[in-house]
């Protein structure tokens, strides 16, 4: 198995791909708020934070599903920010959860809240969760999130004893950081017997996060799992997203690799479009375009305005993301939505 190509010799993509795939994935954003900073996410002293006035109401965000359902969407993925710091989160999603057409509906998470929620959620019908876990070591956790790591570990325990069908582990992957924390997140997710993906550092809010110095590619983090064990590919498809999956022969555990950079058909499948917490539609999340939906939710909602905006977002979704391209972030990832 070869090493993934260095950072520096991925190409520039043109966006000409012809773009053949179903959109039905629709990644809401509730909040913009969070009680961590990851170093790939928010800036540490980052303190702009949309106007409570400027937040969809749950209500607003529910006609928008109602408009996307009727349009062909059925997974409906929750986050933030930290969507668990927003009032009445389990009222949400279970209103969503028993909105008509919908098949599937995912929280993606940091954990930090799961010991006190998890068994509200669990109760309002959630069933699938995506956790944040970038290492094991508190210290380690902390330099990388500025969070304590205890509560998420007691969180992800807590949800396999609720008896979650589906949990998943997230590690965005940052050299010089994690990749020390690399097996010992293996082994903390085969022994509950949860799927762990690893995910290539994009540069969603700081551009400099970016650099050859930070950057770990998939197929790096492959060679060092390869070395321990044998992997195995799954060729069942596990949730609505991009990632390969892999069982390690000895130490059964499942793992998922999402290259975003290194992959250079990543986009070829993108299925989703993503929702602000504050009303815009965002086609591609390594695109600028964004569509307000404000003027046709107040003062009072048109749903046919409604639709003729998603049907904008839907034809201006770009073959692929512009990462490769000396992307500049113009807003941080808790403002677009995870």
């Amino acid at each position: 198995m070869l090493l993934a190509p260095s950072l520096q010799s991925l190409p520039a993509v043109s966006g000409s791909m012809p773009l053949a795939r179903q959109v039905d994935y629709l990644r809401i954003s509730v909040t913009d708020r969070c009680n961590e900073r990851c170093l790939y996410c928010m800036p540490e002293q980052f303190q702009a934070w949309t106007p409570r006035e400027e937040i969809l109401t749950y209500e607003e965000i529910l006609t928008i599903v109602e408009v996307a359902v009727a349009r062909g969407f059925k997974h409906f993925r929750v986050t933030g920010g930290e969507p668990l710091l927003r009032r009445d989160i389990e009222y949400f999603i279970g209103q969503l959860i028993r909105t008509k057409g919908v098949e599937s509906v995912q929280l993606s998470t940091n954990g930090t809240r799961l010991p006190e929620l998890g068994e509200v959620l669990f109760t309002a019908g959630l069933r699938r969760l995506n956790i944040s876990l970038d290492a094991i070591h508190p210290d380690r956790y902390r330099a990388i999130t500025h969070g304590e790591v205890a509560p998420v570990l007691t969180g992800i325990r807590h949800a396999k004893a609720l008896g979650f069908p589906s949990i998943k582990l997230n590690t965005v992957l940052i050299r010089h950081q994690n990749e020390n924390e690399i097996w010992p997140l293996v082994e903390f997710a085969a022994s509950l017997n949860i799927p762990i993906r690893f995910i290539e550092l994009m540069p969603v809010s700081l551009t400099e996060m970016l650099t050859e110095k930070n950057f770990l590619p998939t197929g790096e983090v492959m060679e060092m799992l390869a070395a321990k064990d044998i992997l195995v590919p799954l060729d069942e498809k596990m949730g609505h997203g991009p990632a390969k999956y892999y069982r390690l022969q000895k130490t059964g555990a499942t793992v998922g690799f999402i290259g975003a950079l290194t992959n250079l058909h990543f986009c070829e499948s993108c299925n989703k479009v993503r929702l602000t917490a504050d009303g815009h539609l965002r086609p591609c999340l390594g695109h600028h375009g964004e569509i307000s939906l404000k003027p046709a939710l107040r003062p009072l909602p048109d749903k046919p305005a409604l639709r003729a905006l998603l049907d904008q977002a839907l034809a201006e979704k770009p073959p692929e993301h512009e990462f490769r391209n000396n992307w500049q972030p113009h807003r941080i990832m808790t403002a677009i939505g995870g």
